[in-house]
């Protein structure tokens, strides 16, 4: 019991020293302590490239793989992926309205003015629409392509899913490896956080006495937090309301689910508790709260999108891009798209975001930046997105109610539906 506490509690201590050693760092202003923090952090922003793409591409592939064509699931299935795609869209939206409204990018926080990239140096949107679609499966991977792995990703799905079912169990054990297999990696990859987050930090304390300004940072961070509460204590509740549910009703219920996510940072680690709380709390169905929320865990992002629209365009925009209002529509589709592949992965919403930028040669010094203030933003990202988990269940679970839907009485057999 003793060696659980302390591991639960390390990673914290580690992230506050690490905190603390990059701030005494970047005041001694040694030449060397720059140099090494700065070959630190290139070491693990190559390490976020590394894990990115697959982590998109197999996350798609190994969820659609493991979808069952029955007609009792599809039915379930389609409401609640119809719900996900709403709130997820509506997230999206609100952090792009914020993002337009507050502009955090009102200064400039570029790190280095030679790694600016100039209007001219981008490439054209016909060309952008022309790569969605790769001439070879092996392309979009190696040129950095994010749009068209998850092109290949969402085709790939859909055919497995038309294929019968023992062919659609081998494609989902194989993807699904895989995928458990780039999971272990990129928990290696954040086991080495408190070491990039001394780096990042050290560079940003250099970065503050040559005049980085910090005021957009703080907008960014509004940006992002007020969408999330926005969609968590508007958007979430009016949906209740209009399935005549009570938003505060399911709020005490959900509690004790909410707070797991919150302070393990894991929608994930919450599952248990968030169908004994939907079944003994709210009156879920069993059925209903059985399938729906392992499902919501895997594909219903809503914090993610709004956490990934907002972040792709602050850093690339910092950074030179400019965009129509057309153009910043796009990501909400993209953004929207992204989240739903976001199944489960360590810090994946950061992940994905890097995976965007990399693809846009976008420098990502200021997203190494916005890393040691993720730790809390990904706490309350957890709980958001367990709470619309929670809210799509309750929704899904009235109109079965309402509609009478029968069900077979034979359990749904989770490990062949979803992983």
């Amino acid at each position: 019991m003793c060696k659980e506490v302390k591991h639960k509690i390390n990673p914290n201590i580690f992230f506050a020293l690490a905190i603390v050693l990059g701030v005494c760092a970047g005041y001694v202003q040694e030449p060397l302590i720059f140099q090494t923090a700065e070959t630190i952090s290139q070491l693990f922003i190559n390490l976020l490239k590394l894990v990115s793409l697959p982590i998109i591409f197999l996350s798609i592939v190994s969820t659609a793989s493991g979808m069952e064509s029955m007609h009792q699931i599809k039915v379930l299935g389609k409401k609640v992926a119809k719900y996900t795609l709403l709130t997820t869209i509506i997230a999206a939206t609100i952090a792009l309205i914020l993002f337009v409204v507050i502009d955090p990018v009102r200064g400039q926080i570029t790190v280095n003015a030679q790694e600016t990239i100039t209007q001219s140096s981008q490439p054209t949107y016909l060309k952008f629409f022309i790569q969605i679609i790769p001439s070879n499966v092996i392309q979009p991977f190696n040129e950095n392509n994010v749009i068209g792995v998850l092109f290949l990703a969402m085709l790939l799905s859909f055919a497995i899913v038309s294929l019968p079912t023992q062919s659609r169990a081998v494609l989902h054990s194989f993807f699904s490896s895989i995928y458990a297999a780039i999971i272990v990696i990129t928990r290696w990859v954040v086991a080495l956080m408190p070491i990039a987050i001394w780096a990042f930090i050290t560079l940003f304390m250099y970065d503050l006495k040559q005049g980085l300004d910090v005021k957009s940072l703080a907008l960014y961070l509004t940006v992002v937090i007020s969408a999330n509460l926005i969609q968590a204590g508007c958007v979430l509740p009016l949906l209740l309301k209009l399935k005549k549910i009570s938003p505060l009703f399911m709020i005490k219920g959900m509690l004790p689910a909410l707070s797991i996510a919150f302070f393990t940072k894991s929608s994930a680690a919450a599952l248990p508790m968030a169908m004994r709380c939907a079944e003994e709390n709210v009156g879920i169905s069993r059925k209903v709260a059985s399938f729906t929320l392992p499902l919501c865990i895997t594909i219903n992002m809503n914090a993610c999108a709004a956490f990934i629209l907002t972040t792709v365009l602050f850093v690339s925009m910092s950074q030179g891009i400019t965009y129509s209002f057309a153009e910043m529509g796009l990501w909400i589709i993209l953004s929207t798209i992204a989240a739903i592949g976001n199944a489960g992965v360590p810090m994946g919403c950061y992940f994905l975001a890097s995976a965007f930028l990399a693809a846009m040669n976008v420098p990502l010094h200021i997203l190494g930046i916005i890393l040691p203030f993720y730790s809390l933003i990904d706490m309350l990202e957890s709980a958001i997105n367990v709470w619309s988990d929670s809210c799509v269940a309750a929704v899904v679970n009235q109109e079965v109610k309402q509609e009478q839907i029968s069900f077979d009485q034979t359990p749904i057999d989770l490990n062949s539906v979803i992983i």
